[in-house]
């Protein structure tokens, strides 16, 4: 089974191989120090194996956090707009959206992240740019994580295994879907709406789950941004954008409900 990507592989920092000696002989990744090739390579044994989906972890931390996904527990809550988290980690990041630390705004949509890497896969979007190659076949992704699961297609790989009747998938969103089969549960209206061409956007064929959510995503091409910040004359491409850019702003940001202020944003007319 191919592991997981993570903060040390090479396939996000192609110029890093002199300051990652150490290379993983399964699948080579590099590294910068023993002790992470160390921890990589138990992603290549089943030492620490999800038995739902079959991923292979680090360590037993990383799985434990990982078995959240099928169990559906969420342990951390953010104290500013409740949504919650499977991990501490993913909720810290989640909270720089907040108080705006280290937060990294998409100057085309305003979109906001809290780290530059993920700040500039969002960029590709709108740039077109798809850096990762096949090459078997020559076409190109804007994410490694795309490539990674467009290689299955030519190893014939399928890492995620059902573990009622053992039929294998390439991905594991696959594998969700299959589950149901057993499980007798039907797929969300907002899936059902995703997975059809009803509310499809013209120019880049990506499927939105309502009119308003196509109308917001086709934005994002037109260069349209109807929503202006009373203070800093900022604009945004929806009514959330500017809700969010207004509490990172305001002064009274530990006290507001996001729901609520997205809400009154949503209620005027762009």
């Amino acid at each position: 089974m191919k592991p997981e990507a993570d903060s040390n592989d090479i396939t996000e920092h192609p110029r890093d191989d002199k300051s990652r000696p150490h290379l993983c002989t399964v699948c080579d990744k590099r590294y910068t120090t023993k002790y992470e090739l160390n921890r990589h390579m138990n992603t290549h044994t089943d030492r620490y194996k999800c038995t739902e989906c079959g991923k292979c972890f680090q360590d037993n931390v990383k799985l434990t956090v990982h078995s959240r996904v099928h169990s559906g527990e969420t342990l951390f809550e953010c104290d500013v707009c409740s949504k919650r988290f499977t991990s501490a980690g993913t909720l810290a990041a989640h909270s720089r959206i907040h108080n705006g630390q280290n937060s990294h705004e998409c100057m085309v949509c305003g979109k906001q992240f809290t780290s530059v890497g993920n700040l500039a896969q969002h960029r590709r979007i709108h740039s077109g740019e798809k850096p990762f190659k096949c090459h078997v076949c020559d076409r190109a992704f804007s994410q490694s994580g795309s490539l990674k699961h467009h290689m299955r297609k030519h190893t014939g790989e399928k890492p995620y295994k059902c573990y009622v009747c053992e039929r294998q998938f390439s991905v594991a969103a696959s594998l969700n879907r299959h589950m149901r089969v057993h499980t007798g549960d039907k797929p969300s209206s907002r899936w059902r709406k995703v997975h059809t061409d009803k509310f499809k956007c013209t120019e880049c064929g990506k499927c939105l789950q309502d009119s308003t959510a196509l109308t917001v995503h086709s934005r994002i091409h037109s260069g349209e941004k109807p929503f202006e910040c009373s203070v800093c004359s900022k604009r945004f491409t929806s009514a959330g954008g500017l809700a969010k850019h207004s509490i990172i702003n305001s002064e009274e940001k530990p006290f507001l409900n996001v729901r609520n202020v997205i809400r009154r944003f949503a209620s005027f007319e762009p």
